[in-house]
């Protein structure tokens, strides 16, 4: 399917929940979803290139900014800006791959690359990806986090961002002033070099574990991951 463009699971804070999960109410939370086809995203120009799954996260295939024929977002743009088809950026596919996978929406502009490949060329970002089974988690900092899978899977972990980026999350019963800032992002790897290959796996959402990126703001983890079959199982 192709798009051209200008169900998650958001655990709400309250004393029963947020603060005290168990890997039981987790995992009870967390739903493992159906992978889709592919689809195709074209974003002219400055506009949002925006990727979105309904179910499952984002797999980024194919990636590339520039231009590779003339009528793509070429509408009445002149035919001077149009004519160089062999613009593309090298390393826009992995700038994209590390901004949207494993998320379930992601949303990116040009600013988001390193150079202009082409400064006379009228250029577009053009994406094929899929949405692939996951299991989505959002745990509040401080709160533990626990990641299990079936014996003879292990964990695989696709992405994670410890931040905010919802006023609404984890926000109960927290001062206003620590939620304003939802730009607040912060991918890591730590979850990934910690739990990746075990079959079970637990830690805590916090500044000391994870980084901080915005003192002063009450944060949470936002991560996906799958269980995959163990070599040898």
């Amino acid at each position: 399917m192709l798009h051209f463009s200008a169900a998650s699971i958001s655990l709400s804070e309250s004393p029963e929940t947020m603060l005290r999960l168990s890997s039981t109410l987790l995992l009870a939370a967390a739903c493992l979803l159906v992978s889709t086809g592919a689809e195709r995203v074209i974003t002219c120009g400055n506009h949002v290139h925006r990727l979105s799954c309904e179910t499952g996260v984002i797999r980024v295939q194919e990636s590339m900014y520039g231009r590779r024929d003339r009528d793509t977002c070429s509408g009445e743009k002149a035919e001077e800006v149009a004519i160089n088809t062999a613009c593309s950026l090298e390393g826009a596919e992995d700038t994209i791959r590390t901004s949207c996978d494993g998320k379930k929406v992601c949303e990116v502009t040009p600013a988001i690359f390193a150079r202009d490949p082409c400064n006379d060329t009228f250029k577009y970002i053009q994406t094929t990806y899929t949405c692939i089974p996951a299991i989505h988690l959002i745990t509040c900092e401080q709160s533990m986090v626990e990641l299990q899978c079936d014996q003879g899977h292990v964990i695989h972990v696709y992405h994670a961002d410890f931040g905010r980026r919802d006023p609404h999350i984890c926000s109960f019963r927290r001062e206003a002033s620590r939620m304003e800032n939802i730009k607040c992002s912060n991918p890591t790897s730590k979850v990934a070099e910690r739990c990746n290959g075990k079959r079970t796996c637990s830690m805590r959402a916090s500044s000391g574990m994870l980084g901080d990126t915005c003192p002063r703001m009450y944060k949470y983890l936002e991560l996906t991951y799958n269980c995959l079959k163990s070599v040898g199982a």
